[in-house]
């Protein structure tokens, strides 16, 4: 299974356009991510939006708040109340959700009433805040239609671990859409499964192994009603950040593969370099790389197989600072 995104193909991310530099903001402005903006966008090919302009709200422009009950908020004016654009946010949500199907993720504006995934502050009647927010009223719409979509906030991909987790899942996701294109079979559902074994093992080993129960029966199950509760369960399940602890015995489990195949000097320095990962000392590309570097030479149909090794393109220089 190779990584998406190779020579032959950029995936496709969705993004508020204000992250990019777009002067879309309520007060003509932008909010725009160094991040998104000269890092990721040499990866991936970004498709922006802006719901505010997109339902015809001018720049700049009155703000919008969110009000009321958190489970069904209200998108109004902060001066105006009477301007209240919370039905025409919803269906644009929805709409672009049937748009833009070729996406594998999306990220947000945090704290947007339009596009805040969540906490996105919400005030009662007398004005002041609510205590929790609520959930802006675009991504709500929109992410209630692809619910197994990986999505996140910009403020939050700025956390290493949590920015590796969610290119992660959109890899994952990007290489479950290719399955699909290429012909769903029991035997591939199986294979694709395996192939995530240890990267499951890193995030969630208890969800790890309901996957592999869910699918002990797969002869007995229309494939069509199953695989789509397979991969909603996996995308749940790597939503979960690995820890050092996690990296460390998948590692430890994976150098296993090579006990017959190293001396007794390789193994201890394999045991040192995932201990100081474990410790603290060094970040998880160095017992990788070596990890990786034995298995060239020593090389194991199973373990070359594993998404584990590279989950997302090298290039990212993701594990680097994890």
């Amino acid at each position: 299974m190779t990584v998406p995104n190779s020579a032959t193909e950029t995936l496709k991310l969705g993004i508020s356009a204000c992250l990019l530099g777009n002067e879309v903001r309520y007060n003509g402005g932008h909010k725009q991510s160094n991040l998104c903006s000269r890092v990721l966008s040499e990866h991936f090919e970004f498709i922006p939006v802006c719901p505010e302009v997109a339902i015809g709200l001018g720049t700049p422009r009155e703000p919008i708040r969110l009000i009321g009950d958190p489970a069904a908020p209200r998108a109004v004016g902060t001066i105006h109340r009477e301007i209240d654009v919370t039905d025409a946010l919803a269906a644009y949500g929805e709409r672009m959700a049937g748009e833009l199907q070729g996406i594998c993720g999306y990220i947000f504006m945090q704290q947007s009433p339009s596009c805040g995934m969540e906490r996105v502050k919400l005030y009662q009647a007398n004005g002041a805040p609510t205590p929790g927010g609520s959930q802006g009223i675009f991504a709500k719409a929109f992410c209630a239609r692809h619910p197994d979509l990986p999505v996140e906030e910009d403020g939050r991909l700025n956390d290493p671990v949590l920015r590796e987790n969610f290119l992660t899942r959109v890899y994952a996701y990007a290489r479950w859409q290719e399955l699909l294109r290429s012909g769903l079979t029991r035997q591939s559902i199986l294979d694709f499964h395996s192939r995530y074994k240890y990267q499951l093992l890193a995030t969630n080993p208890l969800q790890y192994k309901a996957l592999g129960q869910l699918l002990g029966n797969l002869s007995q199950h229309d494939l069509g009603e199953l695989a789509p509760r397979y991969f909603s369960a996996l995308m749940a399940a790597l939503k979960k950040c690995a820890t050092r602890g996690t990296h460390s015995n998948v590692l430890q489990h994976i150098s296993g593969y090579l006990k017959q195949a190293l001396s007794r000097e390789d193994k201890a320095e394999m045991n040192q370099l995932i201990n100081q990962y474990r410790n603290g000392i060094v970040p998880l590309v160095v017992p990788l790389t070596l990890l990786k570097h034995h298995f060239r030479r020593h090389p194991d149909h199973y373990i070359e197989r594993q998404v584990y090794l590279q989950p997302h393109p090298e290039v990212l220089s993701l594990r680097n600072a994890l």
